[in-house]
Formats: C-alpha cells, sequence, structure tokens
C-alpha cells in the first residue's frame, strides 16, 4: 500500500512509490492492485455526471485539496525551468458561478464532451456554470430538437449584462417557423442574444438591445463569441492583481488586450494591443465614449511584436497571451527598461518557459497570484509581477 502524496498536472493521483491512480486525492491509500481508498481529502462528488463529463475533473477532492492542485501546478512549472518564486493563497471562485462555456449538441444531446472523448454528456446537472445558464440547457435542447439539427454544432453560453448571450456554430436555421421558434425562446428565457454562424461569420437572429459587458465599471459592446475571464471572481482576482503590479505608473502598454479587461481598470494612458478587430472596435468606442485615455491598436503580436524601443517609452506592461503563451514577444519583454511587468497566464508551463527568458534577461519574479476559475478542472490561471 502507498500514500497518495499530490494530484499531477492531468489530475491523476501519484502516489509514494511513483505509481499513479486516476480519481486519487492526497492523502488516499493505493493498494498493491491499485484500489484506491478514499482518505481525508477524498469527497464525495457533487455532479452526476462526474467523472464521465469533461468539463470537471477534479470533483472528488476536497477545497483544500483542490487549491494545493492549483498552487502545486505553478510551482511544479517554474521548478521544470530552474526557477522559484513568492506564490500567494489561491483565488479560488465558488461553484455555479462560470459565466461562459462552450457546449455541444447532437442528435438530442446537449452538454460537454466526455474526457478525451468527443462523445457529448447530456447535461442533467451542472455545478460550474451559473444556474441563469444552466436553465437554458434543456429548453435549449427541445429548441434544437424543434429546429431539426442534424449534425453536430457547437454551443457558446455567456452572462452578458442584458442576461443571456446564445451563440450557435454550425447551424444556421432558415425559414418563418424556424424565426418565430427562435423569437419565442428568446422571449420566454430573457435572452439578451441570439446568433448563428453557419462558417461565414456570427449572425445575429435575436437582440432587443445592445449587448455589453461591464469592464472597469464602463459598458463595452461584447461581439459575439467574444473571450471573457470565465468567472466574475476571477476577473475581479487577476484586475487586482494587474493593478497592484502596475501600480502608479502614467503610461501602461496592454498587450493581448482583448475588450480591455485590464486597460479599462487602470488609472493611466494605456496603449492596448489587440488582434482581433471587433474585440479592439469594442474597446476603442468604449473608451471614446468615456473619454479614457486608452489608445488601442490592431496588431498581430505573434507576427509583430512591440520592439524594445517600443516597450521603453511605458512605465509598465501588462501581457495576458492566449495558452500558446509569448514567445515572439518575451525576447524584446526581457530586454526593456518599464518599472514592472504583469503577466497574466492560463498556462503555467507557457509562463514558465517565458519567465525564464525574463529572468535571463534581469527580471525578478516578485509574486505569483494562483487563480482557480475553471473549478474543479486541471486549467489553471495565474497573474505574475515582474521587477528588475
Amino acid at each position: 500500500m502507498s500514500l497518495i502524496l499530490r494530484v499531477a498536472a492531468r489530475g491523476d493521483g501519484v502516489a509514494a512509490d511513483g505509481r499513479h491512480a486516476a480519481l486519487a486525492a492526497p492523502g488516499d491509500t493505493l493498494t498493491a492492485t491499485g484500489e484506491v481508498i478514499a482518505g481525508p481529502h477524498h469527497q464525495s462528488p457533487p455532479c452526476r455526471h462526474f467523472p464521465q463529463c469533461g468539463g470537471c475533473q477534479l470533483q472528488h477532492l476536497d477545497d483544500e485539496s483542490y487549491t494545493a492542485f492549483v498552487a502545486d501546478r505553478i510551482a511544479v512549472a517554474l521548478d521544470a525551468q530552474g526557477l522559484e518564486a513568492p506564490i500567494r493563497p489561491v483565488k479560488l471562485s465558488p461553484p455555479r458561478t462560470r459565466r461562459r462555456a462552450t457546449l455541444h449538441a447532437d442528435r438530442g444531446l446537449l452538454g460537454f464532451t466526455a474526457e478525451s472523448s468527443h462523445q457529448i454528456v447530456d447535461m442533467r446537472e451542472c455545478h460550474i456554470l451559473l444556474p441563469e445558464l444552466f436553465a437554458l440547457v434543456a429548453p435549449l435542447r427541445a429548441l434544437l430538437q424543434r429546429l431539426g439539427l442534424k449534425r453536430r454544432i457547437d454551443v457558446h453560453l455567456a452572462m452578458a449584462d442584458q442576461g443571456p448571450d446564445i451563440l450557435i456554430n454550425g447551424f444556421a436555421p432558415q425559414g418563418l417557423e424556424a424565426a418565430e421558434a427562435l423569437t419565442a425562446f428568446c422571449e420566454k428565457h430573457g435572452v439578451a442574444r441570439f446568433s448563428v454562424d453557419d462558417g461565414v461569420g456570427p449572425e445575429t437572429r435575436w437582440e432587443p438591445q445592445p449587448v455589453t459587458i461591464t469592464l472597469g465599471g464602463i459598458p463595452v459592446a461584447m461581439p459575439p463569441g467574444a473571450f471573457l475571464q470565465a468567472t466574475q471572481e476571477g476577473e475581479d482576482a487577476l484586475v487586482a492583481a494587474v493593478q497592484e503590479s502596475t501600480g502608479k505608473a502614467k503610461t501602461v502598454a496592454d498587450l493581448f488586450a482583448g475588450l480591455g479587461t485590464f486597460a479599462l481598470a487602470l488609472p493611466a494612458k494605456v496603449y492596448a494591443a489587440e488582434g482581433a478587430r471587433d474585440a479592439l472596435f469594442s474597446l476603442r468606442a468604449a473608451a471614446q465614449l468615456r473619454g479614457r485615455p486608452i489608445f488601442p491598436e490592431h496588431r498581430d503580436l505573434y507576427r509583430r511584436p512591440l520592439t524594445v524601443a517600443e516597450l521603453d517609452r511605458f512605465d509598465a506592461v501588462v501581457i495576458d497571451p492566449p495558452r500558446a503563451g509569448a514567445r515572439e514577444q518575451t525576447d524584446a519583454l526581457a530586454a526593456c527598461r518599464v518599472n514592472s511587468i504583469a503577466y497574466v497566464s492560463c498556462n503555467p508551463s507557457t509562463f514558465a518557459r517565458d519567465a525564464k527568458v525574463m529572468v535571463e534577461g534581469g527580471w525578478r519574479i516578485d509574486w505569483v497570484q494562483p487563480v482557480g476559475q475553471f473549478r474543479w478542472s486541471t486549467h489553471v490561471e495565474l497573474a505574475a509581477r515582474f521587477v528588475r
């Protein structure tokens, strides 16, 4: 018999003798035959779909062991690059707070896919989605059946200021009967917007008033399928970390700015670089309407990263790249002379890779703030402050 010591990056428990076991928590015991005997941190999963549903991988962990997993993911990634840094207590989002998710539908099924599979788990309960979004699942399933869905599609759900925002990819129902059904569904369930995209771009079928998302206290026009931080609590934690990192900087460069999650929360002149035109236009319009000193530029930072000379014009830099990290931008960041850099990441491994380049360039990781907004998943986010 061997004690489970920790949970690895993909969610399996690691025993003292090196063996791995699925659905094991720290403190469990792994027998010689591979049976897992529950320990003090092994809780009863709240959802009937666990562990089949791929929306969650770690519902068997209690909060103490799950927060330890989130922090450990970051520490292990840093250690793999020969780095270490002060890791702050984890900011963990509560259950039922996810405000955006992508579900899948096919042949009367609607839900997340099974772990490491394309099989759809027909969602009948969910402990991570906002109740307002989960309440749409059953009626949306019925609507898609009524509309004659005959192929697999993606269903993007998000909570906007005005209510639920729905985008369907891969299906664009036609005809008067379909239009009436969509209108009746949206009216009955308080949908803020219903859009479809059959491969040529989103087409809005229902939007009684312009859909916005409030960022930094400012309503921003929200394009269909726009990126949002997964929970409000997660956004608040990341924004607070960025504000602390940039401090009293008078000029800030916000790279991969999106809709302006960070740019609109900073009391500074902000240059905002973003490659998605729809997000950039929304940020520009919101900033102009409120008279905020934000200067957006359409810029693909993978093809045309900021140079050292460009970066040196600012007091601080904020960067929030996709999961692939910011390899193309990191060399210039490492060489620039700004006072501080706030690095927001949704992938500890690529963050640690980029951080190594920064440290070799003379920077130090002042602190790392872990954020667990994808509760019970192996997906970990963070914000870190770099100083010279």
